[in-house]
């Protein structure tokens, strides 16, 4: 393979990247916790983009409002993490960037 062919691979490789991310960007994820006394929505890029509380919940006292809150994060990310896994590994044709 020829320096060029080299390079052109690179070039279609960051093509893919870059609209895996752009991709990324617009996806919305949804973790949600307690029954849905918390729904979070997050970006495929983990951008917080909404977080609805149900009232039912706020009278838990702070810290089992947080544990909620913090669980909705937890599966927002979780699903994100997935996407991203997905999205990426598609883009790259799941080639190993790294060891």
């Amino acid at each position: 393979m020829d320096f060029d062919d080299l390079m052109a691979q690179a070039q279609a490789l960051q093509d893919k990247v870059s609209k895996a991310q752009e991709e990324l960007s617009k996806t919305r994820v949804r973790g949600i916790s307690a029954n849905g006394g918390c729904i979070m929505d997050m970006s495929g890029k983990y951008d917080l983009l909404g977080v609805k509380i149900n009232e039912d919940i706020l009278s838990c006292g702070a810290d089992t409002v947080a544990e909620i809150f913090m669980d909705a994060y937890k599966d927002a990310k979780t699903k994100a993490d997935a996407l991203i896994d997905r999205v990426m590994g598609n883009a790259t044709n799941d080639m190993k960037i790294s060891e």
